[in-house]
């Protein structure tokens, strides 16, 4: 029988936790190179959510967001969706440009920083997981879209809604001085790589 988000276990947990955990440090890094500032991070928050709880932790169905969508292949398929509230969006385009974060819209160079942003630190947790899975894996060009999080929660929903109805989110805050970054960040293998993917951490039962 093919592994599914629900058949995750306390252990299985504990390894995805160290995943994101050792991501987001590498995020982090990857961040505070980027905009050459000391940048911290809490520790990483895993959890397996229903999908229709997941646009409530972004303010509301309604509520406007950041989501950069890639794919992912080599050894395992499927895709990350990496998703920011817009407030987060704003502060981080504006660590990286100098900009302040009380304007009200994001310009073109705002979407274009944002997605080359999302693009390196969904690429850090890329790194982190082939270098502890030993697996090759190559994410495509990522695809920005600002829109509610209704709207755009409900690609992956419609798409992987046949393996589960559940999601894995590893939820990370990144500060730089008094700004706040909340970024979440969707890892969805598709049905037959959750049996590649604990199997190469060791995990699988």
């Amino acid at each position: 029988m093919a592994f599914s988000v629900n058949d995750l276990n306390n252990l299985h947990l504990d390894v995805l936790r160290e995943i994101g955990n050792i991501g987001a440090g590498n995020a982090a890094t990857a961040l505070a190179t980027l905009i050459n500032k000391k940048v911290d991070m809490n520790v990483p928050k895993i959890q397996i959510l229903d999908y229709n709880d997941i646009s409530q932790i972004l303010g509301g169905e309604e509520a406007v967001v950041a989501g950069i969508y890639f794919g992912v292949d080599g050894d395992i398929e499927g895709n990350i969706m990496f998703l920011l509230d817009y407030g987060s969006s704003k502060k981080l385009t504006g660590m990286l440009m100098g900009k302040d974060d009380n304007r009200e819209e994001l310009d073109d160079m705002d979407r274009s920083a944002l997605q080359e942003i999302g693009n390196i630190l969904s690429g850090s947790y890329i790194s982190s997981l082939s270098a502890l899975t030993g697996l090759f894996l190559n994410l495509s060009v990522p695809s920005l879209c600002i829109d509610m999080a209704g709207a755009i929660l409900s690609v992956p929903a419609i798409q992987f809604g046949y393996v589960s109805d559940k999601v894995l989110l590893i939820e990370t805050e990144l500060m730089e001085g008094n700004d706040l970054v909340k970024a979440n960040f969707f890892l969805i293998p598709d049905i037959n790589s959750f049996d590649i993917l604990l199997n190469s951490l060791g995990v699988y039962n």
